[in-house]
């Protein structure tokens, strides 16, 4: 009975409400016919959400575009900033759209919502609303970003998470926290377990935008940087295991 008693207390969620931020360019996987999308590492984050969300918690995501479109220089494309980031809001409304495709066909209620009015597509984002859909269980998957040129998705992450009230960011990377260096690069390089915000600041590592860095750090809201390419990761940040790097 003490075993089952402990094992309990270890599966519960450390989190009540995460906000998951993830590029455009991991739902790619390992794609390499140019591919925007594998359909194995989408079916993977949306188990994993799955596990999560069978928890109690209650998940919101926002997802890059990169792996559609990226921001080109205006002057080497002949694109202006402004209507480049445009183009990419609409790539993350797709990305959007393939993640709840995956999360339904698994059977995890979802909802998305566009900062950029697409009635046919998804609802128009309304704070209200979207914190009415978290609180019934449903999975809120943000799109089109802050619906603004000039913002990156972090900056759109960050700010759902604060409106959202969400307890941390989890920003899902190719790595399993932050380092000292690249690890891919340098062997020698050491993972963080814990970092402050000032500490990022002064050692110069790049997390996020600066934007999207100092809305978190002004609004004392954490940040973990972990692997989201490896199954069950998410699960065990959410139970507040010693995976990743925490910011706080």
């Amino acid at each position: 009975m003490g075993y089952l008693q402990n094992f309990s207390k270890i599966m519960l969620p450390r989190y009540k409400r995460i906000l998951l931020k993830l590029s455009g360019e991991a739902l790619q996987g390992h794609q390499k016919n140019g591919d925007p999308f594998d359909p194995k590492i989408i079916e993977q984050y949306a188990q994993d959400i799955k596990r999560v969300t069978d928890l109690g918690v209650q998940v919101a995501i926002v997802i890059g575009g990169g792996n559609i479109y990226r921001g080109m220089n205006e002057a080497e494309s002949g694109i202006e900033r402004a209507h480049g980031d445009y183009m990419g809001m609409l790539a993350t409304v797709i990305n959007a759209m393939a993640m709840q495709a995956m999360l339904e066909k698994i059977g995890v209620y979802s909802r998305l919502q566009s900062a950029i009015n697409m009635e046919q597509v998804a609802e128009p984002y309304i704070r209200r609303k979207a914190l009415r859909h978290l609180e019934k269980g449903r999975v809120v998957i943000f799109g089109a970003g802050t619906g603004n040129p000039y913002f990156t998705t972090d900056t759109a992450g960050s700010l759902r998470a604060i409106e959202m009230k969400a307890d941390v960011i989890l920003k899902g990377t190719r790595v399993d926290g932050i380092y000292t260096a690249d690890p891919e690069k340098d062997p020698d390089a050491k993972r963080y377990e814990k970092l402050s915000f000032q500490e990022c600041i002064d050692q110069k590592l790049k997390i996020m935008d600066m934007t999207a860095f100092t809305l978190c750090m002004e609004n004392k809201l954490p940040i973990i940087v972990f692997d989201v390419n490896t199954s069950g990761n998410l699960l065990q940040v959410v139970q507040g295991m010693n995976v990743g790097t925490l910011v706080s």
